[in-house]
């Protein structure tokens, strides 16, 4: 698998891999996370491509089979400045992924997404619903500690706050 920033050509195939992520959530006792809202909209994601912040994974025959939103800095999550029932455990800059999904197509293509965004800056933040089992159980399979909760703009659900360093 190989990881490349998102173009605006390849919005319907993200599109349709948030389709497929909402409806496996679902299935996996997982439905409010991005159900309700149909989460993420397309006019998010469109922003994501043009602030270059937008990347597809990509299988070994070229096929998009999953995505993901990457960004580096100093506090660049401003939902991540409030952190409840524990705190962050280090105030360097940090990478924030969110909105990783992936069609399911073959094994591992969260990790391998994670993993990249993790080895880009050593200093990895990400946030999961309390719903999320399998996020929950990937997260710790890849050596992040739970921090807290802090919560997100786009529903009333509290988010259980991992890092990794």
């Amino acid at each position: 698998m190989i990881i490349r920033k998102s173009t605006e050509n390849d919005l319907p195939r993200i599109m349709e891999l948030y389709r497929y992520a909402r409806a496996f959530m679902a299935a996996h006792g997982n439905p409010n996370q991005w159900g309700p809202t149909n989460w993420p909209p397309e006019s998010l994601i469109r922003q994501d491509i043009a602030d270059g912040n937008s990347y597809v994974c990509l299988s070994e025959t070229g096929n998009v089979i999953g995505t993901f939103f990457y960004n580096f800095g100093p506090d660049i999550e401003p939902g991540y400045r409030d952190i409840t029932d524990g705190a962050w455990k280090d105030g360097s800059p940090y990478g924030v992924v969110h909105r990783v999904a992936g069609d399911g197509s073959e094994k591992g293509i969260g990790a391998f997404c994670i993993n990249w965004a993790y080895e880009q800056c050593g200093h990895l933040r990400i946030d999961t619903h309390g719903d999320n089992k399998v996020m929950q159980n990937l997260l710790g399979k890849l050596g992040f500690v739970h921090c807290g909760t802090i919560h997100v703009e786009e529903d009333d659900n509290p988010r259980m706050a991992y890092e990794k360093m």
